[in-house]
């Protein structure tokens, strides 16, 4: 860690080659870093991506209340993160996605938070998730049309309106993945989760965890 800090790196997962570093999942920056070529799928468009995203954070609220407040603290395989804390997580991408087009900056910071004492009940989670809704509706609503154009300053590098849009989604996607498979383990059956089509087009990880 030492050594990652002295080239740059803030975090892991980073990828050093010599005295040059990749931090995070970015595979193009990884493609350059390797001299490896790198052709990017095409995005969903943004209207696209703002629907899907509504449809997982709708999903993610209907899962976390089908969970009980002592569930909620059941841990996720190889990462000391609770049940509660991850579906914080999940609407918080959204809230720090809205922030950031305020701030023009997002720092990892915003995504290490905890759920807060007025949002640890399940009812309490799903209701942050129903401000987040309204508020990214509005944002979209009023949204000019060369705002996913922009860049923003994020704790990975400088990156388009629209490429953070379609990471916030796909982020929050994966996390219902997680969700879903926390419920499995409970004996909980999600009620009308995810279609598959739900995600087609979204650039997620085979593995789960």
């Amino acid at each position: 860690m030492d050594e990652l800090k002295r080239l740059g790196a803030r975090g892991v997962p980073t990828v050093t080659l010599g005295e040059r570093i990749v931090y995070g999942w970015q595979p193009a920056d990884l493609g350059a870093l390797l001299g490896v070529p790198y052709r990017e799928d095409s995005k969903l468009d943004p209207a696209t991506l703002a629907q899907r995203l509504d449809r997982i954070l709708v999903a993610a609220q209907r899962a976390i209340c089908q969970v009980s407040d002592e569930q909620l603290d059941m841990k996720t395989p190889k990462r000391d993160r609770t049940l509660r804390n991850l579906a914080y997580h999940i609407f918080r991408l959204s809230m720090g996605f809205i922030d950031c087009l305020e701030q023009h900056r997002f720092p990892e910071a915003w995504l290490m938070e905890e759920a807060p004492a007025n949002r640890r009940a399940p009812e309490q989670i799903a209701a942050y998730g129903a401000t987040a809704r309204e508020r990214l509706s509005e944002v979209f609503k009023n949204a000019p049309d060369d705002m996913f154009a922009e860049h923003v300053s994020t704790y990975y590098g400088d990156q388009s309106v629209h490429a953070l849009l379609e990471r916030t989604t796909w982020h929050a996607a994966q996390h219902v993945r997680h969700v879903y498979a926390l419920m499995e383990m409970m004996d909980i059956t999600p009620e009308a989760p995810l279609d598959p089509s739900d995600l087609e087009g979204l650039p997620l990880p085979d593995s789960l965890w």
